[in-house]
């Protein structure tokens, strides 16, 4: 608790000490301004030539006040006119009645017949043309540095925006100046807009737009602001609608709500927001949800590019901050499989940049198909659908290149977990980024249930073809998953490793394909095979056959297996192609067209013991690589045969046996040089 007296003893302290000598010296100032001060003494005890200056000040200011009362505005009207023109290079008029009332609290205007014209690449279409506008200011805030607008009236507004394919924009005027940023408009307390129209052609992504504005006051349900619009995007059907409420006693402070829809081109979007500051459209908050057939269409609307996939059905939180827009909170479904994360769409040294993180809980592979370029199929009607497998082995969607150009941006993409798949792919990683119309893919992550698949890929998309570089390498596949089991018993066990180093010009990641140029390689360190197949790769029919109709589970060794191929024109031609097995050591040659997406290869064995009957006759393996023909060279069995019947007739019958005995003379091939030059 204070001290009543201590306090009194302080605030006498402070009175002698400060106050009383700073009394005493204003005292002192203001009696030499009495005593010195010839202003002072002319307000004091002004004589004649005080008294004519007064008098003149006061005439002059009547004769300002009674000027612009009785003064015609319209004489400024070509004044106007003629300035605007010349600054903005393109012609602006008034063309009906222009006034003006600056003595109120609430100053304000009336123009009539405003024409802003086109610039000079389009002359021929007015940009806007108004019949009448009345605005009004609030003097007071007008007066402390803030615009405040108790009215805006515009009739029958027409409005022609054209954005050519080199971006090129009719509405700018001032097309040299950089871009300041959205739009910042002060607040309206009364916004009544009546017959407005706006046609928007938008060259670049084929959009055209009619559309109707208009805002009333009141409190039915035609109240507000109201936009209804229909045209199409790349001749398909598109409409927008945007509603926002009555703007009566529209504050700076309280948030203004609105509702917009906009759809085309088999997409819908849907945002309920409020701007935060009316009227900032820099800022503002709103739900957004978005669904449609292909996310790839959504560039259409947006002009953001987004890849191919199957239906979708999304929804997140979208915000703005100037021109940084973000979408938090992102959930939904894109075909069977769920997506989470967030977007940022930002403009970057006047480039649009898009970063993304998204995620999936339980990715469907066949979606991921999807992206890449593989038609979706769907099976259901319903909101969620599932995504079918591709129609062939290498998709051949053409990549928009002109798309990758006109923006930059990141994305990162895991599935946590994959659907049972015939690939068993359990997990997916991958990172892009793309500068300056280069897409890099760093990393493309493949985790099987055992083994994975990573590696990198480069698309140039700056030449008219893409250009690309791909970098992948397999490891620790299980055969088991290639080659399908017999009888429940697997043919053959280990771990693969592989690697395509391949580029080349291509639209597609077929014709990628059909072009590339490179490596491929297939390795086998080590594994198993059922013995009975080891003996067939030499066609030993009597052991190989005697195993197979006996059941016969037994297992030979895989010492080896090594396939390297080189790329050139998208065929890939054997350079080396060995099985080296316990019993069998096999060679092959041959090529595989990536273009036709067929093979056709040869097979030779030779056994590493000797053989009372074997054919002598190579395994082929052709036709489409999605279900290729395994057989043998029948040509060779015949002249096999032939060696043999012709033996039995010059020398004895016991002779022909000669044809079909192998001695056996086959040896281990050299498996770590093998290996190491594959890879």
């Amino acid at each position: 608790m204070s001290n009543p007296l201590k306090d009194n003893r302080h605030w006498l302290v402070v009175r002698e000490r400060a106050l009383v000598p700073a009394g005493a010296r204003m005292r002192d100032w203001r009696d030499w301004v009495v005593a010195n001060d010839p202003v002072y003494a002319a307000a004091r005890r002004p004589g004649l030539p005080e008294k004519v200056a007064a008098s003149v000040t006061l005439m002059l200011v009547a004769a300002v006040v009674l000027f612009l009362i009785l003064f015609d505005w319209n004489m400024l009207r070509g004044p106007i006119g003629r300035w605007a023109s010349a600054e903005y290079d393109r012609e602006i008029q008034l063309n009906g009645d222009l006034d003006v009332n600056l003595f109120s609290w609430t100053p304000s205007a009336h123009v009539r017949g405003l024409r802003i014209g086109g610039p000079d690449w389009a002359r021929e279409q007015d940009t806007l043309t108004v019949e009448s506008l009345r605005a009004a200011v609030r003097l007071g805030p007008l007066l402390g540095g803030q615009v405040e607008m108790p009215l805006l009236a515009i009739t029958r507004p027409r409005a022609v925006l054209i954005s050519t394919e080199d971006g090129r924009q009719s509405w700018k005027l001032n097309p040299d100046k950089p871009d300041t940023g959205p739009m910042k408009i002060p607040p309206i307390n009364r916004l009544l807009i009546e017959d407005g129209r706006l046609s928007f052609d938008e060259q670049r992504r084929g959009i055209k737009l009619e559309a109707t504005i208009n805002a009333r006051e009141g409190s039915d349900e035609r109240a507000g602001f109201h936009m209804d619009g229909e045209g199409t995007v790349n001749g398909t059907p598109l409409t927008v609608e945007v509603r926002g409420g009555p703007f009566i006693n529209i504050r700076r402070n309280r948030p203004y709500e609105f509702h917009g829809e906009i759809a085309g081109v088999g997409s819908k979007l849907i945002a309920d927001g409020s701007i935060t500051r009316p009227f900032d459209l820099g800022h503002f908050n709103a739900d957004l949800s978005l669904e449609g057939r292909d996310l790839a269409n959504i560039y259409l609307l947006t002009g953001i590019t987004t890849p191919n996939t199957p239906p979708y059905k999304l929804a997140g939180k979208l915000t703005r901050d100037q021109s940084r827009y973000t979408i938090a909170d992102l959930d939904g479904r894109v075909g069977s499989s769920d997506l989470t994360g967030e977007v940022v769409v930002d403009r970057v040294d006047d480039r649009l940049r898009v970063d993304a993180e998204l995620n999936s809980r339980l990715l469907d592979i066949d979606d991921l198909m999807a992206v890449l370029g593989a038609e979706p199929r769907v099976v259901s009607g319903d909101t969620v659908v599932t995504s079918g497998a591709p129609g062939r082995l290498l998709p051949d969607a053409p990549l928009d290149v002109a798309r990758l150009r006109v923006m930059d941006g990141t994305l990162r993409y895991r599935a946590a977990r994959v659907k049972r798949n015939d690939l068993d792919v359990s997990k997916v990683d991958i990172g892009a980024d793309l500068k300056t119309g280069i897409l890099n893919l760093d990393p493309v992550a493949f985790t099987f249930n055992r083994g994975e698949l990573s590696g990198t890929a480069k698309i140039n998309a700056t030449r008219d073809r893409p250009y690309s570089a791909i970098d992948f390498r397999l490891r620790g596949y299980p055969l088991e998953s290639i080659i399908p089991a017999r009888d429940g018993v697997a043919t053959v066990t280990g771990a693969a490793l592989g690697r395509a180093r391949l580029e080349g010009p291509g639209a597609s990641i077929h014709d990628f394909a059909a072009s590339s140029k490179g490596t491929l390689s297939l390795v086998v360190p080590q594994g198993r095979m059922r013995a009975a197949f080891a003996e067939l790769l030499g066609v030993n029919v009597l052991e190989g056959l005697s195993k197979l109709l006996s059941d016969d589970d037994s297992t030979a060794e895989i010492r080896c297996a090594v396939a390297d191929f080189t790329v050139s024109g998208g065929t890939a031609t054997a350079r080396t192609f060995v099985i080296d097995t316990t019993p069998v050591l096999a060679s092959g040659s041959g090529t595989i067209d990536l273009g036709a997406e067929t093979m056709n290869l040869r097979i030779d064995g030779e056994t590493k013991e000797a053989r009372l009957i074997r054919l002598w006759a190579p395994i082929t393996v052709q036709g489409p690589l999605t279900g290729p023909r395994v057989d043998v060279d029948r040509g060779a069995v015949l002249a096999q045969a032939g060696a043999g019947g012709l033996l039995a007739a010059l020398v004895n019958p016991f002779a022909a046996l000669v044809a079909f005995v192998d001695p056996g003379l086959a040896e281990d091939a050299n498996c770590g040089a093998l290996i190491s030059a594959a890879r």
